[in-house]
């Protein structure tokens, strides 16, 4: 059953952008209470009991006494507008409602018993495709929370509208047999290891070191050899040429 609470609002007099403005000037936030075979009535509310009320995950579908001057309408919440930067409301949108009234509303889901699948319990991991099912029902039949078991499930398994009981007299807006949840499988992820590049360890810096330093000096050696040899050649020739003399 749906919660129902009064809701304490002020009139107003004016319509139109530049009203609603103003009331928003005023530190309220503007908006409409309609339907019921009666003309719109305009109200402003005072934020911070906005902003509360719509952190209830069942404000849609809870049912809202609106008192104006006294005066109580029965009504639901249909649609806030908030602002595109600071996400606060701008606008509430209210919509009167009777005993026979038929509305279609949001209800959250809730998940139980993820100890009690295999599935979950192996690994796999629960996939939620629908966080809340559309229904169509009278406010009074509107059940707080719609009900989702998991025991059982095996990875693959996926839990389908048919499958959930709904109280009586409430019937999802959607006629298709659509996937509330499933279990997927495990997601392994696989980390590889970073190989060292040649010569990026100290010993291998070191042991090429020496190596260098040995190949310098032996291309060194032959070096000196060349020029000792024309040397050797001149102090032979020396003697030589004193005897010619």
């Amino acid at each position: 059953m749906p919660k129902t609470s009064t809701l304490q609002v002020t009139g107003r007099d004016r319509a139109g952008k530049g009203a609603a403005r103003a009331t928003r000037r005023g530190g309220l936030v503007p908006g409409v209470i309609y339907g019921g075979n009666q003309d719109a009535t305009l109200i402003a509310l005072e934020p911070k009991i906005l902003v509360s009320l719509m952190h209830d995950p069942a404000f849609k579908t809870n049912i809202f006494e609106v008192e104006i001057s006294g005066k109580k309408q029965r009504t639901m919440a249909m649609d806030v507008q908030l602002h595109p930067v600071s996400d606060q409301p701008i606008h509430a949108d209210f919509r009167r409602i009777e005993k026979d009234t038929v509305v279609r509303v949001p209800i959250p889901v809730r998940f139980h018993n993820e100890g009690a699948s295999p599935g979950i319990k192996v690994g796999g991991v629960l996939n939620i495709v629908r966080h809340d099912v559309e229904v169509r029902a009278r406010p009074d039949d509107l059940p707080d929370h719609i009900d989702v078991d998991l025991t059982g499930l095996k990875i693959g398994d996926s839990v389908h509208m048919d499958s959930v009981t709904l109280p009586n007299g409430v019937k999802p807006s959607i006629a298709r047999n659509f996937t509330i949840c499933t279990i997927a499988p495990p997601t392994v992820m696989t980390v590889e290891e970073e190989t060292p590049a040649a010569g990026a360890t100290p010993a291998e810096g070191a042991a090429a070191a020496p190596a260098a330093g040995a190949a310098a000096a032996g291309a060194a050696a032959p070096a000196a050899g060349a020029k000792g040899a024309p040397a050797a050649k001149g102090a032979a020739a020396a003697p030589a040429a004193a005897k010619k003399k």
